[in-house]
């Protein structure tokens, strides 16, 4: 099974939107990534539009040749527009105003169910291939299939911040949550905190068919170009893939 690289370039819109300007201009750095090898293209709207605006997503729908993942949070506002732009896949996130990024995957028990359970139903109605970015725990992946969602993105972060025998232990535990939902028929994707150091392992883990990443690419463009960043990334993804 390919990998496919979605590449977030919501940190391309905070660099303009520190200054309200008009560059640089996540739409053109969205051209710079397919040509590096992106697979997709993944932006999250927030509701405080705190990045990435309404016209970013406009664009992006309009000039994308790979395709838009749309990170969004169960707003009723939000999921509207979603709907009315049709993007290729919409992923549902928990968020927060105070959070400076995602910290965790959604609480999908069942006393916090319902606003998701409705996400899942509208986006579905309106033909949005649907995925719900979740912790890698049992309880989280059985909850999103009864959800009847396409898909689960599963959180790394733990993975990533962590060293040694601890990181060995949240590959496994990423292992074992991957192997549980292909189980119950739900694709499986990751990404949060992964860096060119620490993919690899990830992207090896033959089972999981798209990967999530956007600071360490942009970080990395600011010194290398964003096409050439992205294509050491592609590259570092594929050759995990490569039999040996």
């Amino acid at each position: 099974m390919m990998m496919r690289l979605y590449v977030n370039i919501d940190h391309v819109a905070t660099v303009r939107q520190a200054r309200r300007a008009d560059e640089p201009d996540p739409v053109r750095a969205a051209v710079l990534a397919e040509l590096g090898g992106a697979d997709g293209l993944t932006v999250h709207l927030r509701e405080d539009r705190r990045h990435i605006q309404d016209r970013d997503v406009r664009l992006l729908m309009e000039t994308s040749r790979s395709g838009v993942n749309l990170e969004l949070a169960a707003s009723q506002e939000i999921l509207e527009l979603a709907c009315a732009w049709g993007p290729k896949q919409a992923t549902l996130v928990p968020e927060k105003r105070e959070e400076i990024t995602t910290e965790g995957g959604l609480d999908l028990s069942a006393a916090r169910r319902e606003a998701t359970a409705h996400a899942v139903l509208r986006l579905k109605e309106a033909g949005i291939r649907t995925a719900l970015f979740i912790d890698p725990d049992e309880e989280a992946i059985r909850a999103s299939a009864d959800l009847a969602a396409d898909a689960v993105e599963l959180h790394t972060g733990e993975y990533a911040n962590t060293r040694g025998e601890e990181r060995n232990a949240q590959l496994a535990r990423l292992m074992s949550a991957t192997s549980l939902a292909r189980r119950l028929g739900l694709d499986v994707h990751a990404g949060h905190g992964l860096t060119y150091e620490n993919v690899a392992p990830v992207a090896a883990i033959p089972e999981i068919e798209e990967l999530n990443i956007g600071h360490s690419i942009i970080a990395r463009s600011l010194f290398t170009g964003l096409e050439a960043a992205v294509r050491e990334m592609a590259t570092l993804i594929r050759r995990a893939r490569a039999p040996r």
